[in-house]
């Protein structure tokens, strides 16, 4: 499996956002912050032809879970999606998490993975 998960959608860049965010939220994930690079960088007066919007996102619970287990996962916390535009065509995407917190080498804690990666695949899939 590939650290990126990524899929084509037909709908804007907006309507992705939007989709992603209400099937993140069925399935108990918040986002905690957003940034648009395109944006960012504008402001810093430099030109990024396509946007590409980060979404940090977090299950408050599953957070706790691992963190308890090992402090050191925080600094793969939270969870990054992304939302991009390339040319006229839209992307939903993430990071895996099981590969990430695989890093660790902790069983219990890639079971944990595991299941927010599915959960996570499971909200680009129902946005797309």
């Amino acid at each position: 499996m590939d650290i990126v998960y990524e899929k084509r959608t037909d709908k804007s860049l907006e309507e992705a956002i939007q989709a992603l965010e209400e099937n993140l939220k069925e399935n108990n994930f918040g986002i905690l912050w957003k940034l648009n690079f395109k944006d960012k960088l504008a402001e810093k007066g430099l030109e990024l032809k396509d946007d590409f919007v980060v979404l940090e996102v977090c299950n408050p619970k599953q957070a706790k879970e691992v963190l308890e287990r090992n402090v050191h996962v925080g600094y793969v916390l939270p969870c990054k999606m992304v939302v991009r535009t390339a040319g006229n065509k839209t992307y939903m995407g993430m990071t895996s998490p099981e590969k990430l917190i695989g890093l660790f080498d902790e069983s219990e804690l890639s079971i944990i993975a595991e299941s927010v990666e599915t959960i996570l695949k499971k909200s680009i899939t129902s946005s797309i």
